[in-house]
């Protein structure tokens, strides 16, 4: 039976230039591989060697990349190895079948939260007026299912996100901080749940997943082994769970070592 590798991509397989943490001399700084251009420019990397490892990866197991990101977002990204046959994006709401969206994944995504959960116009009109434009440099909704905001965050309050997420969880919304962006994704909208069907799917008997975020804390709970690098809001904040391994790595080295934890982990099972 196949091994399913459920991945998180930004700041965990790939990295900004901002957020790749290298610490060590310019001389002794690994060669990077762009795997993202926008607006002509480049974007995001990780080392040639975690796309050795990555593109391995991709030939001994079911790889299936995992992103909050938009399907248009997603699209930019060019990933070493076999082009996946399953990714997710929108943070469980769309499910892409050789890069075209699963029209029934979604049709249940969209009952569900129609359902469970505040409508997005609430969400999004909540946030355009306690946000401050001191600080927010930009209000963004993602395919029409969640919302965020792009902040400065130096100027951010304290307590701001902290009493924006008591005001969504009343309405079926959760809550994170990303970096520079303040995310409001609906309960029901998870990682965790489009992996599942991608398991009822493949039949795969294993599955391992990373992330860094507090919207990877249900994929990494769903999944029977995963890892968590030394940067992000789970390190932040302290999070474990006895399945999942907190890594001392950070920046791009951590994306190299999660690659290198998957395929230690798939190797015995195949």
């Amino acid at each position: 039976m196949p091994v399913l590798v459920a991945s998180d991509l930004d700041r965990t397989l790939i990295y900004s230039a901002a957020a790749l943490a290298l610490t060590v001399p310019d001389e002794r700084a690994p060669r990077l591989l762009c795997v993202e251009v926008y607006d002509g420019k480049p974007l995001s990397y990780l080392t040639e060697t975690a796309a050795r490892l990555l593109a391995e990866l991709g030939d001994t197991a079911v790889f299936v990349p995992t992103t909050t990101r938009t399907r248009e977002q997603y699209r930019r990204i060019t990933l070493p190895g076999p082009p996946p046959k399953y990714a997710i994006c929108a943070n469980g709401g769309h499910l892409l079948v050789d890069g075209v969206t699963d029209a029934g994944w979604h049709a249940r995504v969209r009952a569900r939260l129609a359902d469970e959960c505040a409508p997005l116009a609430e969400v999004r009109e909540h946030l355009m007026s306690a946000a401050d434009p001191l600080w927010v440099r930009k209000h963004r909704t993602a395919e029409d299912l969640f919302a965020y905001l792009v902040v400065e965050r130096e100027l951010l309050p304290p307590d701001w996100v902290k009493e924006l997420a008591v005001w969504a969880e009343n309405r079926g919304w959760t809550v994170s901080l990303q970096g520079r962006k303040v995310y409001a994704v609906p309960k029901p909208l998870t990682k965790s749940a489009a992996v599942r069907e991608v398991v009822r799917r493949t039949g795969a008997e294993l599955t391992l997943a990373a992330g860094d975020s507090l919207l990877d804390a249900d994929l990494l709970l769903a999944a029977d082994r995963g890892w968590r690098p030394g940067h992000g809001e789970l390190a932040d904040t302290g999070w474990t769970a006895p399945t999942v391994s907190a890594l001392p790595e950070r920046g791009v080295w951590a994306g190299e070592r999660i690659l290198r934890e998957f395929l230690r982990a798939v190797r015995p099972a195949g």
